[in-house]
Order: structure tokens, then sequence, then C-alpha cells
């Protein structure tokens, strides 16, 4: 297995743990609320993480056949909006428990981890494009991709606390949540204008 997915697995199932504990100590008041700037309510975030993994994985098997990650394009490459996309993810999932939410997000988490598994050391150094209004344009190494993609859900769980003030003070949540990646990720995105 290559070096770099060797370290990223680990962290992602740890990330992973993490997230659950922290959605299922939210009460349904908690899970339900409006999160600012956004469309999406505190649960949201759990059904956009557990559908992305599965988007991933079909970029990640694209690049095994020889492909370049391309997030202006699916997998197959079509024209893709990857906010549109998330939010019809989202809407799909929202009257769905978090348990059952969880239960998807496992399976979609096992089969990125498969796909992440079988990535050659040609494939984690080659070049994709990440595009997005809210985000920036650039191109760099899959393999800097993936160690930023290993802190998505301490991202999303920072998004979530937007909505839930008076859990910031949380010495264990706030541990977890200052890195680098997630302190990076809020900044550019709340220095971004909002849509």
């Amino acid at each position: 297995m290559n070096d770099t997915v060797q370290q990223v697995i680990p962290v992602l199932r740890e990330n992973r743990r993490k997230f659950e504990e922290f959605c299922y100590s939210l009460s349904e008041e908690e899970l339900a609320r409006p999160v600012p700037n956004s469309s999406w309510i505190v649960k949201d975030f759990a059904s956009h993480l557990c559908a992305l993994d599965l988007l991933f994985a079909d970029y990640i098997d694209s690049v095994r056949a020889g492909g370049q990650v391309d997030m202006r394009q699916t997998a197959e490459g079509g024209s893709f909006n990857l906010d549109t996309w998330n939010d019809a993810q989202v809407a799909d999932r929202r009257e769905r428990s978090l348990a059952d939410i969880f239960a998807e997000a496992e399976t979609n988490r096992e089969r990125l981890v498969a796909s992440l598994g079988l990535l050659s050391d040609d494939d984690v150094n080659r070049t994709m494009h990440f595009s997005d209004p809210k985000r920036g344009e650039a191109d760099f190494p899959l393999k800097a991709f993936l160690v930023g993609w290993a802190q998505h859900d301490p991202i999303h769980a920072a998004d979530m606390l937007k909505a839930l003030p008076e859990r910031a003070d949380d010495a264990e949540l706030t541990s977890w949540l200052t890195n680098p990646f997630v302190t990076g990720y809020q900044k550019s995105m709340n220095s971004a204008p909002h849509a």
C-alpha cells in the first residue's frame, strides 16, 4: 500500500469515530438547528460526509484507471457542480435518522478505504484539479488532497459548531478541531462570499 494512503486511512477512521461520537452527543433539537450562512441544518453535515465518500471513491477508481480527478467533472467526464450535488444528497437524507445515515456512511467509508488501498505511488502523485466557486481553484498532487481529505470530518464538525455556540468551550472537541487543516479551511470559508 502507498505510504501516504497507509497514513491517511487510520486518520480517516479515527476522525469518523470522533465525528459520530460528537453527532450522537447532540439532541434532536441541536441536530435540527439551521447552520448560519448555510442552507443546511446541523444533521445535514453527517449526510454530506456520508454521500461524499461514494463520490470520492468513484474519483479514486477513475485515477486507478488512468484518469485525473477534476472536480468540475464527474468521474465519467460529464459536467459537475459539487454544491448542487451536495445539496441534492443532503435533501435526499434529511428525513433519515442519524443511525441510518451512519449505517450508510460506514458502508460508503469502507468502499472508499478499499479504493484508496489500491492506489499506486504513481496514482497518488498524479495531479488533480480542484475547482469550486466558494473554495477557489488549484492544481496539486492527489497526495496533498488525501492528507487534507482525512480532516474532512473535523472540518464539518467545526461548521456544525456555528449553530451550537454552547458547545464551543468543550475542551475535547476544541482539541480535536484545533489543527491547521480545520482552522485554515474555516478561515478561508469565513472570508469567502456566501451564497
